[in-house]
Order: C-alpha cells, then sequence, then structure tokens
C-alpha cells in the first residue's frame, strides 16, 4: 500500500512554461509556482515567498504550455517527488519537486481588474481529469 503523498499549492508562475518530449514523444511541461505567505511578527506585517517546481505529462502538459505564461495565477494539485544523484565531485545530491495532477488556472486580468472571458478553465480540467484518468489505467495495469 502506498503511503499518503499529496500536495495542494497556489501560486503565480515564475517563467513562461518549458514543453519538452521524452524519447518516446511524451508531451513534458515544466514551470516554477512562487507561493506567498504573510505573518505578523513583532505587530509588522512579513512576507515569505517560496518557489516549487511543477512538472506537469500527456495532455496536461500540453494545456500548461498552451495557455499559461508568466505571471499568471494557478492552483496544482499533485505528489511530491525526490530525485537523487551524484555529481562529478561524487556528492549525492537531491531535488524535491511537484509531479502536477491537476491544475486549475487562475483567470487573467484587464487593466481595470475585471476577469477576462476564457474557455481555457474548461479545457484545463478535461485535461486533467483525461490524465488522471491515464495514470489509473497506468497503475493498475503493474
Amino acid at each position: 500500500m502506498n503511503n499518503l503523498n499529496s500536495i495542494l499549492l497556489e501560486g503565480n508562475l515564475v517563467r513562461d512554461p518549458e514543453l519538452n518530449f521524452t524519447a518516446k514523444g511524451t508531451p513534458v511541461c515544466s514551470f516554477s509556482v512562487a507561493s506567498n505567505r504573510y505573518f505578523k511578527q513583532d505587530d509588522e506585517m512579513q512576507q515569505e515567498v517560496s518557489y516549487f517546481d511543477v512538472t506537469t505529462w500527456s495532455k496536461l502538459a500540453e494545456v500548461c504550455k498552451e495557455y499559461l505564461t508568466k505571471g499568471r495565477g494557478v492552483r496544482v494539485v499533485g505528489r511530491l517527488k525526490q530525485d537523487r544523484w551524484t555529481n562529478e565531485e561524487g556528492k549525492t545530491r537531491s531535488k524535491v519537486h511537484i509531479i502536477a495532477e491537476h491544475v486549475e488556472f487562475k483567470p487573467k486580468f484587464k487593466n481595470n481588474q475585471e476577469p477576462e472571458e476564457e474557455q481555457d478553465q474548461e479545457q484545463e480540467q478535461d485535461a486533467g481529469q483525461e490524465q488522471e484518468g491515464k495514470e489509473l489505467e497506468e497503475a493498475a495495469s503493474f
């Protein structure tokens, strides 16, 4: 049985997403999200910013590349993954990043702070559900 590994993250993209393909042609999209935390310390409001690397796969990756841009707000639901490797000096290194299973796109705002009408909300929902179904099928085949 798998242990619980789940994350929910909200923030804004730090840079435009990058789309690459595996050797078998599967789309992989990577982007970084900045998430702000506000807290009070000594009667003064403080801000703490954390940066997270996110990876999406398959149809969800294509949709993210098409509709996300630097500054766009997102809500990401996924799992944490730790990569480990040995560097040139022989030291063991590791990095934790998020594998997104669902990505919600926050509305884009015009200059007068009214949300723009877009159809990509519906498209990303469908892509996330399709990706989730595919992952369940792959997991069941092992």
